[in-house]
Formats: structure tokens, sequence, C-alpha cells
């Protein structure tokens, strides 16, 4: 439009405004036969515009209060939703834990009646070739090297300080042939035990202690010892682990017998009557520390076969044992607030100190923290608010038909419950869900101002025409992993399959681009971009070190036979590795483990990349000094390694990419930038990665921390160092034999150096620096 018009139509809207027109844009010029149509619109308008207006108004507050009631749903929805959602995690923490515990001590127990059953038969075994060669029998023996048999059985319970014992059945008629055995046979395996358990004390002071009698503790007397009378059997305890002697009495327990004791008699009764092995479940307070346990009794036969008819049970053995030690060790650190019920049966049975000072019952709780676990008391302890999440099994049950016992015993049952902790519940609820309803009241907000200023904007704008943009189809192969490319593909065929009529008009104008790869805007904004998240991958940043003043000194062509044969030789080391090359940054090569497929070890398999990347950058590096220069063999790989969660995807238009984002990316930059010559530096996160697969050995901490930009101070490692050595050609020797799990080829080897290698090949390698020169300025 030319001034003149321009100035024409100007003047026009201000003559046709003047005149009290409506439509200011109505041409001023126009004939008498249109003046009346112009009066009927000037006629008409006012209440059209005032209907549109209220009609505007009516859709304004009807938005309006559908946005505050999205709102308000949806931030009570989302409240709701995390808080439903922690609930679940912890529930489905809880039950974690839970089945852990329960298997494990599970596990513990049948490990234990299995080994005090092995421990039963080979007694009895020996015992009996021994007897027959020496012509002796039951209560006459000693089992020989006891301290040693005891020992073993008691590391296989899997608790800490556990108490064996032996005691033999002896008859009335037979207990002063008895009490002359023992005053030969106690002092000999006194003697053994010393020697094994190196006691403070001798053999000899243990016997001065000793009576040389089966003795009871008579309570008509003050409990002072008694020698055992009458024509009842006696059960004395002979032989016992570990060798103590408590100065709260006068006398070593050996000879006492233990029918004289309310729960081992119990025991002895019941494991007698079934012929099996038959549990007490004590608890009581000492004066430091309360004890919780149980004292297990197992029968010893006069024979080890389990088919004779006739074998009668000559012997006891039993184990005493705190069941504190069999939730230690289950969970990890972080998992806590556990609270285990162990509850027993026959409270008969669980009075087996009835003469010690303390408080007995037969439900015990403990708290499980981690590795560790605390005895709580002689109670149920645990919230009854729990009560339905209660995941609980029978811990001990020996399978014994109750008809079989006699009258006034039973055998108990253990069971434990486990419930969770207040402090463990807690630890699953955060604020989370106050935060996100914020978030989400605040975006309605922010929504709510956007519609405002877009209505504002609407009644100004002109409709534009947008124009069509060009991408490229075509995707090169080794731009994009093949999953991705694939990808692309099937989305393309999509997008031609539901193409509008509008497009299949212009399709011969689109298509003849779509050839060359390209295509308008229409198809990025119709279809989700293909991008994924890739939680835990481990990034490489891999620089070269030199480079600048080197490339300053040199042609392009002798620039670029250093890159493509580096980038060349860490091309073939990724693919062996399984390594994605992410790009090439001028000389820094990016490289990721864990995508696009994931990867289980990617740390690891990222510190053996970058660990032949090293290497072999020393190795290319000297055999080209030869073509580029002495000083090409002083260039080296200064990397970084950090692990991390990113998003990668295809950032689609022209000359669209395979690329990386996230805080990922910027962390291994900073690895790599922040690190020395010729060393791999790794992020907290990777040396917990290594640690966690059991390769802590692998790294070492760097002395202090370092500052990171965006980041403040860091402790980061360094990839740990091995010997420097000499090598020639292929014949490289393994250093550190955890890293020799990839396969190598014969121009690599497994040892982990992140410091020069000194390559001896005969060509230009072990010179100096002058000898070097002198020689490429010779060729």
């Amino acid at each position: 439009m030319s001034d003149d018009q321009s100035l024409s139509s100007k003047k026009s809207y201000t003559t046709s405004f003047s005149r009290g027109s409506s439509f200011p844009f109505q041409d001023a010029s126009d004939s008498a036969s249109r003046d009346y149509s112009r009066q009927r619109e000037t006629y008409q308008p006012p209440e059209v515009a005032k209907r549109e207006e209220a009609n505007i108004l009516r859709a304004k507050i009807l938005v309006a209060i559908i946005i505050l009631l999205a709102a308000s749903g949806v931030g009570t929805s989302t409240y709701l939703l995390v808080k439903d959602q922690e609930k679940t995690n912890f529930e489905n923490q809880f039950a974690g834990y839970s089945s852990e515990i329960l298997t494990v001590t599970h596990q513990k127990v049948n490990q234990l009646f299995s080994a005090l059953d092995a421990f039963s038969a080979s007694i009895s075994s020996q015992a009996a070739a021994e007897q027959a060669l020496l012509n002796t029998s039951w209560p006459f023996y000693v089992i020989p090297d006891w301290s040693i048999k005891a020992e073993r059985l008691a590391k296989l319970t899997g608790v800490s300080d556990p108490e064996v014992a032996m005691s033999p059945i002896v008859q009335a008629e037979e207990r002063d042939k008895f009490n002359a055995f023992a005053a030969q046979a106690i002092p000999m395996w006194y003697q053994q035990s010393v020697t094994n358990e190196k006691t403070e004390m001798t053999a000899d002071e243990f016997m001065e202690k000793t009576l040389p009698f089966i003795f009871f503790a008579d309570p008509e007397n003050g409990y002072r010892p008694a020698p055992v009378t009458g024509p009842d059997e006696s059960l004395p305890l002979f032989q016992f682990y570990p060798l103590l002697f408590d100065p709260s009495f006068q006398i070593m327990t050996t000879m006492y017998n233990t029918l004289n004791s309310g729960g081992a008699s119990a025991l002895a009764k019941t494991s007698r009557a079934i012929r099996k092995p038959t549990i007490g479940f004590t608890v009581l307070y000492d004066e430091e520390t309360p004890i919780a346990g149980s004292q297990i009794t197992q029968p010893i036969y006069d024979t080890p076969n389990t088919a004779a008819e006739d074998r009668k049970i000559v012997a006891f053995t039993g184990i005493r044992l705190h069941w504190l030690d069999y939730f230690k060790n289950i969970l990890t650190d972080g998992e806590f607030g556990i609270i285990v019920v162990l509850e027993g049966t026959c409270a008969e049975l669980c009075k087996s100190y009835q003469q010690v000072e303390g408080l007995i019952s037969n439900v015990v709780s403990y708290r499980v923290d981690g590795r560790n676990a605390e005895f709580l008391g002689n109670s149920d302890l645990h919230n009854p608010k729990y009560d339905d999440m209660e995941n609980g099994r029978v811990f001990v049950d020996l399978g014994i038909d109750e008809s079989e016992l006699p009258e006034g015993t039973c055998v108990p049952t253990l069971t434990m419950h486990v419930y969770p902790s207040e402090d463990l519940e807690q630890s699953f609820y955060t604020s989370n869900a106050i935060i996100y309803t914020a978030i989400v009241i605040i975006i309605f907000i922010f929504t709510s101002l956007v519609f405002l200023l877009y209505d504002y904007f609407v009644r100004r704008r002109q409709t534009k025409v947008m124009e069509r943009i060009m991408r490229q189809d075509k995707i090169v192969a080794n731009v994009f992993p093949t999953n991705i490319r694939d990808r692309l593909y099937q989305g393309q065929e999509k997008q031609k399959k539901h193409r509008s009529t509008r497009d299949l008009q212009q399709g011969d104008f689109n298509d003849s681009f779509e050839d060359f790869g390209f295509e308008g805007d229409s198809h990025i904004s119709g279809s989700a971009p293909l991008a994924d998240l890739f939680p835990s991958i481990t990034v490489v940043f891999a620089d070269i070190a030199g480079f600048t003043a080197w490339s300053s000194a040199r042609e392009p062509q002798q620039v670029f036979v250093l890159l493509e044969t580096i980038y060349g030789a860490f091309d073939k080391i990724a693919y062996r590795h399984n390594v994605f090359k992410v790009e090439t940054v001028g000389d820094c090569y990016v490289a990721a483990v864990g995508l696009p497929e994931p990867v289980d070890k990617h740390a690891v398999v990222a510190c053996r990349f970058a660990r032949d990347c090293l290497k072999k950058m020393k190795e290319v590096t000297l055999k080209l000094e030869v073509s580029l220069g002495p000083d090409t063999g002083d260039l080296d790989l200064r990397t970084g390694i950090h692990s991390g969660q990113v998003t990668a995807g295809v950032l689609r238009g022209e000359r669209s990419r395979f690329q990386l984002f996230g805080d990922t990316m910027n962390t291994a930059a900073r690895m790599e930038h922040s690190g020395e010559r010729n060393r791999i530096q790794l992020s907290q996160t990777s040396a917990e990665i290594l640690t966690e697969a059991g390769l802590a050995q692998w790294i070492l901490p760097r002395g202090s921390k370092i500052y990171v930009k965006g980041k403040g101070d860091m402790q980061t490692y360094w990839l740990r160092k091995s010997k420097t050595r000499k090598v020639k050609g292929s014949d490289v020797k393994n250093d550190m034999a955890p890293l020799a799990e990839s396969v190598e080829t014969e121009e690599e080897s497994d040892s982990m150096d992140d410091i020069g290698l000194d390559f001896d090949d005969g060509t230009s390698q072990g010179m100096t620096k002058i000898e070097r020169l002198v020689e490429w300025n010779a060729s």
C-alpha cells in the first residue's frame, strides 16, 4: 500500500468515526443507497454487542467457576493421592522387611536344629565305636575333644556366646561308680578345654572348685551343695562349653544334678518321652542386661542306628542361646523401626530359672534397626494400631503329637509376629502432599492468568498464516541408536496414514522435501517428542589435554588425522564394551553406558571403558609422533565419570540429533574439567555404585574436596592407579585382577592404568623428547 493510500485510509477512518459511526472502518464515500444499510447497522449493533458482552461475561464467569472447582478438586485429589501413595509405599516396604526377617530367621532355626541333631548323632557314633574297643558303656564315657566339637556347634547356631552341655543318665546303683569315674575323667577334659579356650584359670584351679560327686542345691540348708541320694536317677552336668567359673558361686556347676532344676527336668522328661528334641522358652532379667532365649535339649542314644528298635537314650546334650542374635544382620543400614514379638506356649517350661530373682515371661519384644537389634522387654510392646499389618509365622515348631507327651508336659511352639513402628511409618510421610497440592494450585492460578492475558490479546490480534517449515526426514544410522531410528520411522509412517485432507492436497510440495529428510512444523507439533528418561546411567567425558596448543601449530589435515585416529580407536573400544557414543565436541569425547538399553553395572563398564581409552590414547599418540611431531606424545587424556539420570531423545528439526540432557551431563563435564591429566575422576555417585558392586578397591578418594561450579564442594575419587611398567606390543600383564572381566584383544590388557604407560616397540617409544624431535626432523 502506498503512502497516499495509507493516508486516505486513515482519513476515512477519522471521518467515519467523527460522524458517530459504530464501525469506524466503514468507507465514508459510500453512496446514498448504502447510508440506510449503515444506519441499520448503527442501530442494531449496540444491542448485539451488549448481548455478546453479556455472553462473554457469563462464559468468563463459568470458566472461572470451572477453574476454581477444578483447582479445588485436583488439589484435593492430588493431596489424597500423594498421601495414599506414601501409605502404600510404607505398607509395601514393611511387607518386604518383615518377609525378609521371617525368612532369614526361619532358615537360621532350621540350621540350628539340623546342627544339633548332627552333633548328637556324631557323639552317639563315636561313643559306640570307642566303647566297643574299651569295653565300657554309658554313663562312663568322656567325649574326646569336647571343647573343639562344642565350639564348632556353637558357630553353626548363628548366635554369640551360646552354652553347650552334655549330661549322661546315671542310675542310682551307678552313682558311686560314676563319682569315682568322674574324679578321674573331669581333669582330662578340663585340660583339653583350657588348652583350646585359652582360659585364665588352669585345669587344677578349676578342679579346686569342682565337687567330686553328683550334687544338688539343698533348699533346706540354704541352697548349699549336698550329695544326691535316693533311688532316683541323676542327670549330672558333666561336660559343658565354654569352661567358665562364676565368682558369685563358690563351686563349679560340674556334676550338678540338672533334674533338680524345674525347667531342665521338664525338658529332659519331655524329650525322653517323645524321643525327640524339645525346647524351653525363658525370659528373665539379670543384674546388667535382659536375657531372652531358649534351652534346647537333644537326646543321645546308645547306638547311631536309627532303625534299631531297642536303642535307648543314655544322655542329653543341650544348648542355651539368646534369640536376639537371630535378628541381627538381616536388614541393611537405613532400614529401621521393625518390632518383632516372639511368643511361646507351655508357660510351665518357661520357668527354667525359678531360683533366680527376675521377671519371667513367655512373650518378648525386639526392635530391629538395620543390622542391629535390641531387646525391648518381656511383653508385647508393639503399637496396637498396626495390628492389621501383622506379618507372622511359626518360628519353632517341632511337630510333636501332644498325645505322645506325658501328663503335665508339653513342647512349646514359638511364634514370631512382625509389626512396623511409628518411626518407620513417619519416615515415609513427607511434605510432598502439601508441596504437590500447592504446585497444582499455582499451576491453575497461572493458567487463569494466561487465560486472561490470552483473552486480552485475542481482541487485538489478527489471524496470521502459519508458515510450514521443513525438517530433515532421513536419519543417519550412526547418529541415532537402532531402536530410536526404528521408532522415528514408525512415527513417520503413522503421520502419513493420518495426514489430513489439506495436507494431502499440498502433498506434492511437502513430499518433495520429505524425500530429503525434512517435514513441516505440523509434524513436530502433531506428535509427542521422541524422548525417554533413563534413571540410571553413567556418562564419560574424555578431553584431550594440550590439544589446543598442539593444534595451533599443526595443519588442518594433521589435526584431523589425530582426531580420527584417536576417536576411531575409542569407537572400537566403545563397541567392544557396549558403550554408546553420544558425540564428540571438539577435542572432547562423550559416551554413556546404560542407554538406549539398560545395563546393570553401568558404572563398572564405564570405568573399564575409560581405562582402556586412557591406555589407547597414550599408545596412539606415541605411534603418531613419527608423522605428527614428537610433542604429539605429550598429549594426554583427562577423563570424568558421573552416574545419574538423564533425559535423552531426538531433538527434532533440521539436522536432528540424539542428545542427552540433565544435571548428570553437567556433573560429568565438571568431573572431566576438574580432573588431572592421565587420570580418571569419578563422582561420589559413581564411586558408591562401584562400592555396592563390591569393587571398592578400584577407587581412591581424592585428597581434598573440589569446588564444582553449580554444585559447591564435592568429594570425588580417582580410579585407583597401578604401577607403571614397560609394555611390549600386546604382552601386557594383569596388574589388577578385578578389572579382568572384560574380553581383551591383543592390543589391550586388563590392568587399570590411569597413569602413563611406557611402550617399547622398537620405534620412538622409550626415547627422550629431544631424541624423538631429532628423529622426526631427520625423517
